[in-house]
């Protein structure tokens, strides 16, 4: 059985957790939006991630709505006493599965009772606000209003720890003078790179960097060099670039999600990749001088997007 040991282990509020965890939003129906094809098989890959020592869930009750959570408490409660399972909350589906913000106190206040009531929980260990001034990336924008409803959620004892998600520089200091943040949950990866100052100074503060989509927005280019690399060295381009996440800094939490089981192991033996330092230089090199997509002309903001086919890097996702 493989052995996520050497993946190590980090803080996640006042838990220790292995730094390879599991997001459980592909669990869900394409689109994120309904039930699985195979609920028995979703379940297996929930109790072999646990098998394999995985203490660290990262989930949503708008993933389905309510269908991931649910599989969750059916595969593993009444749940192992390490397991920390981590929601987010700030938007929900309408009929048609997009994507809708609901921001407001009331709504989030709804979301925890949602994520309690269907994970079956009388606290959640860690619940992140994923803003959504915009969709598709984070965007400048007060979350004051929404940070201090979790803080008063969490002075009721329904959330023990709070944490941002799609947020700026500036929205992770906003929120961290209204309460202590445990967690950031950016998109981040070999070659999108715009939070490695975020990530060495939440480091040097002992907060846990969560980055969401290890393989997303490479250019065919990026992909080549890291498919080169991963031949060489004999894994996937996914075990190559979680192996590049771990190595980057001490502070930084996985949660790769698959629906198989044979993915999941794939994903999960990343944890014994070494990359040499030849390795790791060539791999740095993806985000370096890499001119920027054109930009898109202005468009009018929609209140919702509604993903095609699978979840999109717009989706609220970890």
């Amino acid at each position: 059985m493989t052995s996520i040991e050497n993946a190590g282990t980090y803080k996640l509020g006042h838990r220790t957790v292995s730094r390879l965890g599991y997001g459980a939003m592909q669990l869900a129906g394409p689109g994120v939006f309904g039930p699985p094809r195979d609920p028995a098989a979703a379940r297996a890959v929930l109790r072999e991630a646990v098998a394999h020592g995985v203490n660290h869930i990262d989930t949503s009750d708008f993933y389905g709505p309510h269908i991931t959570n649910r599989i969750i408490r059916e595969a593993l409660h009444p749940y192992p006493d390490d397991l920390v399972i981590v929601t987010k909350v700030s938007a929900r589906r309408g009929d048609d599965a997009s994507w809708i913000p609901a921001m407001s106190p009331q709504e989030l206040t709804e979301a925890v009772q949602d994520n309690l009531r269907n994970l079956r929980l009388d606290a959640i260990e860690v619940v992140n606000f994923r803003s959504m001034h915009d969709v598709h990336g984070p965007a400048e924008g007060s979350i004051e209003a929404q940070v201090t409803a979790l803080a008063e959620l969490q002075h009721k004892g329904l959330i023990r720890h709070i944490g941002v998600s799609n947020v700026t520089t500036a929205q992770v200091a906003q929120a961290r003078a209204i309460c202590e943040i445990v967690c950031v949950q950016n998109h981040y990866n070999l070659a999108h790179r715009q939070d490695d100052a975020l990530i060495d100074q939440l480091a040097g503060d002992g907060i846990s960097y969560v980055p969401f989509f290890p393989l997303g927005g490479f250019t065919p280019l990026q992909s080549s060099t890291l498919s080169s690399v991963a031949r060489r060295l004999a894994a996937t381009p996914m075990q190559v670039a979680l192996a590049w996440l771990l190595a980057r800094a001490p502070n930084i939490l996985l949660i790769p999600g698959t629906s198989s089981v044979p993915h999941l192991r794939e994903n999960l033996a990343a944890a014994d990749l070494d990359l040499p330092a030849d390795i790791m230089t060539e791999l740095d090199g993806i985000a370096i001088n890499t001119a920027p997509a054109p930009a898109a002309p202005p468009a009018r903001r929609q209140p919702a997007t509604r993903p095609r086919s699978g979840p999109p890097a717009s989706c609220p996702s970890c």
